[in-house]
């Protein structure tokens, strides 16, 4: 699919469709508008009949608008005027995109870039139309006898409302696409199969996508892992046939190669069926998924070094699998972490932990600025939050206040859950420094807690994406997140490098604005 950015009056695009919105009271957005004056009220009429009532997400498809050049004219609902705002916005464009796979138009100009939403710009109007129209386009059928029909247009051009808008507008689609790239890239490797997607086969993507982008990487086997002492990856990784591999990416933007980075780590456990403290069995091919947080720091990685960002950037990949057999790590076993200190293994399904760890003390020799860890680590956090915010736990709240106003940004939330030291009670074990779990109440707060005894010598995010790095039911599948938060994080790390005084066309905000514009 061919993307472009055209200011240009909607009645004047010879095309199979052009996309325009309606507001809940029959009101018109600017560019339905004009298509209306221009046909002598032929969309007022339609609106007049009750076709079309302008409710959230409504879509009506018109043939043949008189005095106009286009074949089509999708009217799309965009609720109350006066409450559209980025995830209305975001809204409409999903069901103008679900709406046109339905037809068979394959030369698109949509005019909802051109709405206004407030605060937010034209970079950010058409980033945003961009990564939702990739995303709402998506299908995994790789392994299927036959592949779908594929129903993407030819061509997509977004509209916007002056010539002085269209380099605003051009930075804003490069942006989407390199995210919605990354997202394909999370997506695609969290819905590969176990027996397709494994250690090996995220290393190899890591060394493809080196070599694509110029960036360094190194893959460390399991003799590598043992020699860095990381013996708690490796008392998961021992139960299965397939080598445990350790990932480090690295990314050179900055203008000096030695300033410290910004690391990202990735929990890639690529099955998990718990070891020895089995799974129930239904619903265990979802722990393919498993390895989401590794896949969603590929993902990050490829749309940062794609954007070209300013920062020096590691990506920290440990990945095995987790499987039962006369060599697999046993309930009570004590094993020792890089870090030196010891855990006492009460669960063997609460090993994402024991492998972050390892990737956690690595982390400290990399002198980094900050390190973000991802993981599908707890159904606990799913319990807290369910499927809409991922789970946030921090050392420094100045951190955690920058990762929550990048994900109010982008449509992409976490919330700011505890990390107070009563919870580390919890992980007391008379016979190691720590048990790997503290009890069912609290779960996700005492994996972070786990975490947290290993981040101590620097800035250090925990995110579960448990319940938002995939959905179930019918529709499974992953859903790419949290890859436009941890873009947007690293876009506005590489905007103070820079110094800059604005970002994309606006003044900057303080992070408590960007909160409290997504609340009111």
């Amino acid at each position: 699919m061919e993307f472009n950015i055209k200011s240009g009056s909607p009645e004047k695009q010879r095309v199979a469709c052009v996309v325009v919105g309606v507001y809940e009271t029959r009101k018109l957005s600017f560019a339905a508008d004009l298509l209306d004056r221009i046909s002598n009220g032929f969309l007022t009429d339609v609106l007049k009949r009750g076709d079309m009532d302008g409710k959230l997400g409504s879509t009506l498809v018109l043939h043949s608008v008189p005095h106009t050049l286009c074949d089509r004219v999708m009217l799309v609902g965009l609720g109350k005027e006066r409450d559209f705002r980025a995830k209305e916005y975001r809204e409409a464009i999903r069901a103008s995109v679900k709406a046109l796979a339905s037809t068979q138009a394959n030369e698109i100009v949509s005019y909802l870039s051109e709405l206004h939403v407030k605060k937010h710009d034209v970079e950010w109007m058409v980033e945003q139309a961009t990564v939702a129209t990739v995303d709402a386009f998506y299908r995994f059928d790789q392994f299927k006898s036959k592949q779908d029909e594929a129903r993407e247009p030819r061509k997509f051009t977004f509209a916007v409302p002056r010539r002085s808008d269209l380099a605003d507008g051009e930075r804003g689609l490069q942006r989407g696409q390199a995210i919605a790239a990354g997202m394909k890239l999370t997506k695609d490797l969290a819905n590969t199969p176990g027996n397709h997607c494994t250690p090996s086969y995220l290393a190899q993507t890591a060394q493809t996508l080196a070599a694509d982008f110029g960036c360094e990487v190194e893959v460390l086997g399991p003799d590598e892992i043992a020699a860095l002492k990381m013996d708690s990856f490796l008392a998961v990784a021992r139960g299965s046939d397939e080598p445990a591999r350790f990932i480090v990416l690295k990314h050179f933007g900055a203008r000096d190669r030695a300033e410290r980075p910004v690391v990202l780590i990735g929990k890639g456990i690529t099955f998990d069926s718990g070891g020895i403290s089995l799974k129930p069995g239904e619903g265990m091919d979802e722990m393919k998924y498993d390895m989401g947080g590794a896949a969603s720091v590929l993902g990050t990685f490829r749309a940062a070094v794609e954007m070209k960002l300013p920062l020096n950037i590691v990506a920290l990949i440990p990945t095995c699998e987790n499987m039962p057999s006369g060599r697999a790590l046993k309930p009570g076993d004590i094993v020792r972490s890089m870090s030196g200190q010891t855990i006492e293994v009460l669960n063997t399904d609460a090993e994402g932990r024991l492998i972050l760890c390892d990737a956690l003390t690595y982390a400290e020799r990399l002198n980094p600025a900050t390190v973000v860890d991802v993981a599908t680590l707890t159904g606990a956090c799913v319990v807290a939050l369910g499927n809409i915010a991922t789970g946030l736990f921090s050392n420094q709240d100045g951190l955690a206040k920058e990762l929550i106003a990048a994900g109010e940004e982008v449509g992409d939330r976490a919330w700011h859950m505890p990390l107070w030291d009563d919870y580390q009670e919890l992980l007391k074990s008379p016979f190691a420094d720590m048990a790997n779990i503290g009890g069912r109440a609290g779960g996700s707060i005492t994996a972070a807690c786990f975490l947290s005894r290993f981040a101590k010598a620097y800035d250090w995010a925990h995110l579960d994406i448990a319940g938002t790095a995939w959905r179930g039911g019918k529709d499974k599948g992953a859903t790419g997140r949290p890859v436009p938060l941890l873009v947007q994080f690293l876009q506005d790390r590489a905007d103070i490098a820079l110094g800059n005084v604005v970002r994309r066309g606006r003044p900057r905000r303080e992070l408590s604005e960007v909160v409290e514009d997504d609340a009111d």
